[in-house]
């Protein structure tokens, strides 16, 4: 009853502040998206490849057009694509299944689910995967997103990151002001999160990944005018507010927001942890 309670009552402070915008008659509407797997367009993601190559789907943004983007790629178990360079630098995450991303001559270091990983642009390259269904996120900061041969490499002076899942750092509640203390009734007790790149800060731009516990239910308040979530792993609900509509978030889901927003979430995974990515351009809080 309490945490019943407790979360009413932020309800109510979240929905009268909207309220009261309204009434002073800037009649203001939370910008936000949300997009489940379900609802996600695929196409070839190097369509000289054709079905050779692995799929790929927008989440937000476009890949194909100048800008920032984020994407999701689907890879064949067993897919190794031939020695290549990108035009752009790229952040993954791994969803489901296995990926190696390296030099062609390196020993096969597999990236499990929640592993993350960074290509630099023009740097030759290869990336494989192994599993029956092998899923993994995207990010890049300009557009287009293109696949180069390897005589045009280039060195842009970055160098590539493999992190492991298990060897991620986690905060918890006690050690990181991203998440509330949760009195009175320890909601977010069990809360984590792994600062992964950029600058954590109220005024920077940086990618993080957050753990939920199970039977989690709570909020994630975005403060930054960028705010773009990626469940990585696990199940949610995601219930909406004026203009948008409750909806189930698997693995491979978005949702994301500009301003000054309050994202209510449930676990509906019962045995395993929620794992979502957060990339925003100012602070968030959890509570």
């Amino acid at each position: 009853m309490k945490r019943i309670g407790f979360l009413f009552a932020i309800n109510l402070l979240v929905f009268s502040a909207y309220g009261q915008r309204e009434s002073q008659g800037e009649k203001q509407k939370p910008n936000v998206e949300v997009v489940s797997s379900a609802e996600i367009e695929w196409t070839h993601l190097n369509p000289a490849r054709g079905d050779a190559g692995p799929q790929a789907g927008n989440l937000w943004g476009d890949r194909t057009r100048e800008g920032k983007t984020g994407f999701l790629v689907k890879f064949k178990d067993g897919f190794s694509s031939p020695p290549h360079i990108h035009n752009v630098s790229y952040r993954g995450i791994v969803l489901n299944g296995m990926v190696h991303n390296d030099d062609e001559n390196a020993d096969k270091m597999w990236l499990p689910a929640g592993s993350y990983w960074t290509q630099p642009a023009g740097q030759p390259h290869i990336t494989a995967a192994e599993g029956q269904y092998n899923l993994a996120y995207i990010e890049i900061e300009s557009g287009p997103y293109l696949v180069i041969p390897t005589e045009e490499a280039f060195d842009n002076g970055e160098r590539p990151i493999n992190l492991h899942s298990t060897n991620m750092v986690w905060l918890d509640r006690w050690s990181s002001t991203w998440i509330d203390y949760g009195y009175p009734d320890q909601a977010t007790e069990g809360v984590e999160v792994s600062f992964l790149w950029g600058q954590p800060r109220e005024d920077g731009l940086s990618g993080s990944l957050v753990k939920f516990p199970v039977g989690f239910s709570g909020f994630i308040e975005s403060h930054g005018s960028e705010f773009r979530a990626v469940v990585i792993q696990g199940e949610i609900q995601y219930q909406g507010m004026d203009n948008t509509e409750d909806k189930k978030l698997d693995a491979g889901s978005y949702f994301g927001s500009q301003g000054e927003v309050a994202h209510r979430l449930f676990s509906l995974s019962e045995q395993e942890e929620v794992l979502i990515y957060i990339r925003s351009n100012g602070s968030f809080k959890i509570h």
